[in-house]
């Protein structure tokens, strides 16, 4: 029996990735285009996928795994769009309805890490866990989490990036760089954060340096705050900053000691790596694709 074929995008605020997928071991093609504005790299990535559609077959479907915010529910007049976006020329883009309308297909929509965890949870590191999130620390941060197979969502998809967590003893002048609420674990402990209070990369900084004791810190009040919240089975931690190393075990230790053994838990036994590796977010497009067909219309 021959696999259907799905248009998978990895829409984030730097880049966009697009392939064409068969399976989460069967990616065709892949294609990369800077994040310009809306319509260059719209328009790019449509004529991208409608050149590969010629080259490999039609597809059945197309998965978005789209940097945010985004509005998730289909009954709203803007389903589809990237709303109030922090990048540049993008708010209230219709991102999945254009594409959707220009190929003719079905198009499964949501959040990148919301993709991403999905993939994980489907066939990485999250695999069998009823419970799993996967929060990816990097340019900025933001997170998934999926409970018995699917995405959790309430009014809208979550936003772990923005948790507000206690500031540590020794950085309590730095304001965040966050230009909604300053000092959320994204405005102390994303890549730009880093670079805005100690001039470089925390990969860059000397192994002895105060930073990498402030971010494993903050991290691991994020992993406490996720326990407490829902105990889940994995907490994968991707993206740039979290290539740092000895932060994972600086982050075990914090989170270890800040739970006190409350939890089930064990800190170094619950924070991974990403199964997946670089393909969670465009296996993450397969996922949105493959469950966007698989519903019924």
């Amino acid at each position: 029996m021959t696999r259907p074929l799905f248009g998978c995008i990895e829409a984030g605020g730097t880049k966009f990735v697009a392939g064409i997928v068969a399976g989460p071991d069967d990616i065709r093609e892949t294609a990369r285009f800077d994040t310009l504005t809306p319509d260059e790299t719209i328009g790019a990535t449509l004529d991208w996928l409608r050149a590969a559609q010629d080259r490999h077959g039609t597809l059945a479907a197309i998965g978005i795994a789209s940097f945010g915010p985004i509005e998730l529910d289909r009954n709203a007049p803007n389903w589809g769009h990237i709303t109030a976006t922090t990048k540049p020329g993008w708010s209230d883009t219709d991102f999945a309805g254009r594409i959707g309308r220009a190929l003719g297909l079905p198009v499964g929509f949501d959040t990148d890490v919301n993709g991403a965890a999905l993939a994980e949870s489907r066939w990485g590191a999250g695999r069998g866990k009823p419970a799993c999130v996967y929060v990816t620390i990097g340019t900025g941060i933001g997170g998934g989490a999926i409970v018995d197979g699917k995405p959790l969502q309430g009014l809208s998809h979550p936003e772990m990036g923005h948790i507000r967590i206690p500031r540590h003893p020794k950085d309590m002048q730095f304001p965040g760089i966050c230009p909604f609420h300053g000092d959320c674990l994204e405005g102390l402990a994303s890549g730009p954060a880093i670079k805005a209070r100690w001039g470089m990369s925390l990969s860059e900084l000397p192994s002895n340096h105060e930073a990498h004791g402030i971010i494993a810190w903050y991290i691991a009040h994020m992993v406490v705050t996720l326990q407490s919240i829902m105990e889940p089975g994995c907490v994968i931690l991707g993206g740039g900053v979290t290539a740092t190393p000895a932060l994972r075990d600086r982050i075990c230790a914090q989170a270890d000691e800040l739970g006190r053994g409350y939890f089930r838990g064990k800190a170094s036994d619950i924070i991974v790596a990403p199964g997946l590796g670089d393909k969670a977010g465009l296996l993450g497009g397969l996922a949105l694709a493959q469950d966007i067909l698989a519903t019924p219309s």
